[in-house]
């Protein structure tokens, strides 16, 4: 059983991405900010070892390539996440990741891996937000991905919940901050523009 990370991913295109960092960085700035944090995050998902595929947004493979060098690409499909992390999950299992969680880990990572292969249905990583900085999952579990409440304090309590329902009892990851708001920045100062 191989597990495969999934990166979700957009370009760093300013004005179209951590549009809630604007009002302190600007457009310019909270681009950079993206594209530091995304560049790291691939970093760390290198040094794991694991296999990988970085499912893009907002520029083609090409401009992809150009700027992250060579990776497994595929386009995201049209939809809200929860349509777009349900395309993207086959086959399993698979580690769902985005790209603002700069306290991520290579060994945080394997850790997920692990349980997965050793057998857990799922493996959720909690953000302080209330979200999640991760979610593995070892087989389909209908009804995970749908009518979740994204971008909200609830996804990670209503993911835990669906997860429970379907039988595919979570191992919890550590908690991590990710970084949606001027002041998540403020423990990370190396990643202000």
């Amino acid at each position: 059983m191989t597990v495969r990370v999934v990166i979700m991913a957009r370009f760093p295109v300013p004005g179209a991405c951590k549009t809630r960092l604007i009002p302190r960085f600007g457009p310019d700035g909270a681009a950079s900010i993206h594209r530091t944090l995304t560049e790291k995050t691939l970093n760390i998902v290198r040094q794991s070892s694991l296999r990988y595929e970085l499912w893009g947004t907002g520029a083609s493979e090409d401009a992809f390539q150009d700027w992250l060098g060579p990776i497994d690409f595929r386009q995201q499909p049209t939809g809200d996440l929860g349509a777009r992390l349900q395309r993207a999950a086959d086959p399993y299992p698979v580690i769902f990741l985005g790209t603002d969680c700069p306290g991520l880990t290579s060994q945080h990572l394997q850790d997920a891996a692990q349980h997965l292969e050793g057998g857990a249905a799922a493996v959720l990583g909690p953000a302080e937000d209330g979200g999640y900085w991760t979610l593995g999952i070892s087989r389909a579990i209908p009804g995970v991905f749908q009518d979740i409440p994204w971008g909200t304090s609830e996804v990670y309590a209503l993911t835990y919940q669906r997860l429970e329902a379907a039988g595919a009892s979570p191992v919890v990851l550590p908690r991590l901050a990710d970084i949606d708001y001027p002041e998540d920045l403020d423990p990370w100062p190396e990643l202000h523009p």
